[in-house]
């Protein structure tokens, strides 16, 4: 029997399952107990360090401050200096925790195993969310996923297994709803591979998401690097009411910073009113950080964390927490400074749509039915969707169904197809106790897997395709075909109370505070605001309990990692080879330089992580970085022709192919290559994927207006050298096909972190422009570089200590 068979569940396991998943489901009284020292902060330690920052700055720190400096490896240095810290120093600090989903988990794990280490150096998990595809409902879905993914998840067991990695297996929930139910505590540090790892702010850590590469560090007991961010501070005022949702608050704050305006910074909420939100409230207001760069989203600790704590089988924890907060651990000190801040009164809000095709495009509700009429959208819905990593709180889906049951009593049902992805399998047990799934399906609704199914991408729809149409979700991303795949599909983001309600109506222009429906009577009646318990009254019940992994496992290192030779999903790493040889950097007269990289693309305009390496289809190869290279920038506009997945071979009497087709030429021939984007490169996910393709294929610079926070980071984390123009025009000065070089990279490599980096590029007539560059690189960061990667670097390390 595999590992995966052994440690699902019986009705979840593709050869013993042939029951209903829930029909007759029991469930278990109570949450089970945790282990609480792996799950607790080192307060003790914190405050220690804490007391040494003070000491150092010398004046009134933000929470953030509190507990990013306080996970220094070592303050002193760190610190050096005093400040300027803010976006000025690059810290190493020592995370508490890593999370991994299981996408990303496959690389990142490939990786580690390459590291000769027995064992993590911090409490790690994996999570089985991502690969589960929606189609016709939870029981299904899940079989289907089981079936056809058996080779990864086998592996992935296999290696917690094998390194004393908590595994929860599929159909136990998404990463990020388990991580807050089980993990998250105020004052943690941790990281994630996922950009919405921030959704364990909700319970006032600093979670951060961070590429596999990044993750091995913390795995290692590598320091691992940030740069010092700055501080948006959002003070809450007031109360929210009726049909305003702390989703609406998230989706306001992006409208104002944008999808950049977070970059480099945390946002830290404060004010009267963030004791009025739920900890799940405050968790769906973090999730969404992400969707304007932010490095991660806190709260001060409240008395709804507490409670969550205790709800969820934690009173330990809370308890801590109570005694770290009364030494002035876990707020922001009276006097602290933001570099930016926001106000919002949550007393006079609205409930919001955020779209189509980003994020940061807001529209309140009152408006939105003429914004249909102005853009001549169709008024039409074909589909709401509510749940996933950001709304799937037993909160929400008390609220929800508390529209679902007036609807009920009208007599209607959905006018859409309507699809509810609860978030963890404590919740799905405990919302199926209640009657909320009951009450939601009477009206249509139709529960998935617990798992991230649309919201990824992982939704095998097959109505609307290569069709304009309009959904309403209650997630957290919409770029375009990021849900499934069809790139005319609007999606809008709303909270989960405005999806629903709208669902019945069918209509984009319906505004459910004010209009008005007609029941099965033929009578007119109008919703009334959503009503629901933050948390259940009888306590959470765990459901199936054979979902929950042992807390900090013992590794067993004779497990041999399930990969086959033959896989078409799976395989070792090769390390990548030094940009420079031991005896060029030993020569001094050698120029460490770039030269003659052929420019292979200029990107134009919006270029997220989905354009670079798409999902969907695609999550099957994220452990076969070879095939999965073959969906490198298949999104990305060239902005030479206009064209999409399109790239020109400069050699005379080459063709026009895709983006990938042409790198692979480049790489056939020992062509080394870069290319240039536009702002922001590098928005969205977390995936590492999008710059270890690149560099697999050959590229040795990105060169950017502006980059994305964690993409910047897993650019450098794998050798490439991200590079930012001084003056954002000179975009347009380099083509496609023009020879690339480097100038004043030797001085950069050999020490100096304030050399100067500028590109020379030659035009096919001989023609020469050199233009001048940022580079931004911490001294770990040229390491990095200099080795090849950051795994090389690790690796070294290793070997150099065991001699």
């Amino acid at each position: 029997m595999s590992l995966l068979a052994r440690s699902l569940p019986p009705r979840a396991s593709a050869v013993r399952s042939a029951a209903p998943l829930r029909s007759l489901a029991t469930h278990a009284r109570a949450v089970p107990p945790k282990n609480y020292p792996s799950i607790t902060p080192p307060y003790q330690h914190l405050l220690k360090q804490l007391e040494l920052t003070r000491s150092i700055l010398n004046r009134p720190l933000t929470l953030a401050e509190k507990i990013i400096y306080s996970h220094l490896d070592n303050v002193e240095e760190g610190l050096a200096g005093g400040d300027p810290v803010r976006g000025a120093k690059h810290l190493k600090l020592r995370p508490d925790r890593v999370a991994m989903q299981d996408a990303s988990a496959q690389m990142a794990l490939l990786q580690f195993s390459t590291c000769d280490r027995p064992t993590t150096a911090v409490p790690t998990s994996i999570h089985c969310d991502h690969l589960i595809s929606a189609y016709s409902g939870a029981e299904a879905d899940l079989k289907r996923a089981i079936v056809s993914n058996k080779e990864v998840f086998d592996f992935l067991e296999s290696a917690a297994k094998k390194y004393g990695i908590e595994f929860w297996g599929p159909g136990s929930g998404i990463i990020h709803q388990i991580v807050l139910e089980n993990y998250s505590a105020p004052g943690l540090l941790m990281l994630g591979t996922d950009s919405h790892t921030p959704n364990a702010g909700g319970l006032g850590a600093i979670a951060i998401g961070v590429g596999g590469a990044d993750a091995v560090d913390a795995m290692t007991h590598t320091p691992w690097e940030l740069t010092a961010p700055k501080m948006i501070g959002v003070e809450l005022k007031g109360k929210l009411s009726g049909w305003v949702s702390a989703k609406d608050v998230v989706l306001e704050v992006v409208g104002r910073l944008t999808v950049r305006g977070g970059t480099g910074h945390v946002i830290e909420y404060f004010g009267e009113g963030v004791e009025t939100q739920s900890a799940t409230g405050l968790a769906t207001i973090a999730n969404m950080g992400a969707e304007m760069g932010a490095t991660t989203t806190t709260f001060p600790y409240t008395a709804a964390m507490r409670s969550y704590l205790h709800a969820t089988n934690r009173g330990p924890v809370a308890d801590a927490a109570d005694k770290a907060q009364a030494s002035g651990f876990l707020s922001a000190d009276k006097g602290a400074e933001y570099d930016q801040h926001i106000v919002i009164d949550l007393s006079t809000l609205e409930p919001r749509f955020n779209g189509p095709f980003t994020p940061d495009f807001s529209t309140p509700l009152s408006k939105f039915g003429d914004l249909v009429k102005e853009k001549g959208w169709k008024d039409e819905i074909s589909a709401s969707l509510i749940g996933s990593c950001t709304n799937s709180s037993y909160h929400d889906m008390s609220r929800v169904a508390s529209i679902a049951r007036q609807a009920k009593a009208k007599g209607l049902k959905t006018a859409t197809s309507f699809m509810i992805t609860p978030g963890s399998e404590l919740i799905n047990a405990t919302i199926e106790r209640d009657g909320l799934k009951g009450d939601l399906e009477a009206v249509g609704g139709v529960v998935l897997s617990n798992a991230c199914g649309p919201c990824i991408g992982q939704w095998d729809r097959e109505e609307c395709k290569g069709e304009e149409n309009a959904i309403l979700t209650s997630f957290n991303r919409n770029f375009k075909a990021r849900n499934d795949g069809n790139r005319q599909t609007m999606n809008f983001l709303a909270s989960p109370d405005i999806v629903t309600a709208m669902a019945f109506s069918g209509k984009l222009s319906f505004d459910p505070t004010k209009d008005e429906l007609i029941g099965a009577d033929g009578k007119p009646f109008r919703f009334e605001p959503p009503t629901g318990d933050e948390l259940p009254s009888t306590g959470f019940t765990a459901g199936d309990t054979s979902y929950l992994p042992t807390a900090l496992p013992t590794p067993v290192p004779e497990t041999e990692l399930a990969i086959s030779p033959t896989s078409t999903r799976l395989e070792l790493l090769a390390p990548f080879d030094p940009h420079f040889t031991a005896e060029e950097f030993a020569d001094p007269n050698k120029a460490l330089e770039f030269e003659d990289l052929r420019c292979l693309i200029r990107i134009r305009g919006k270029c997220t992580t989905d354009e670079i390496s798409a999902a969907g289809a695609w999550l099957k190869y994220k452990g076969h970085l070879t095939n999965l290279s073959e969906n490198t920038l298949i999104g990305a506009t060239n902005d030479q022709n206009g064209k999409i997945n399109s790239a020109i071979d400069y050699l005379p009497g080459e063709s026009e192919g895709t983006i990938p087709e042409v790198a692979k030429r480049f790489k056939a021939r020992g062509q080394p290559w870069m290319i240039v984007t536009d702002h922001n490169y590098g928005e969205g996910s977390a995936r590492e994927h999008a710059s270890l393709q690149p560099r697999f294929l050959g590229a040795k610079v990105i060169l950017a207006r502006s980059f994305a926070r964690i993409h910047r980071m897993n650019l450098t984390k794998q050798g490439v050298l991200p590079l930012t123009l001084v003056n954002e025009d000179d975009y347009s000065l380099i083509d496609a096909g023009d020879k690339v070089s480097t100038k004043g990279f030797d001085a950069l490599l050999r020490g100096d972190l304030n050399a100067e980096i500028s590109v020379v590029v030659e035009k096919p007539d001989g023609k020469k422009v050199e233009i001048p560059t940022h580079h931004g690189l911490s001294k770990d960061q040229v390491e990095w570089i200099k080795f090849g990667s950051a795994l090389n670097g690790i690796k070294a390390q290793t070997k150099a200590t065991s001699a």
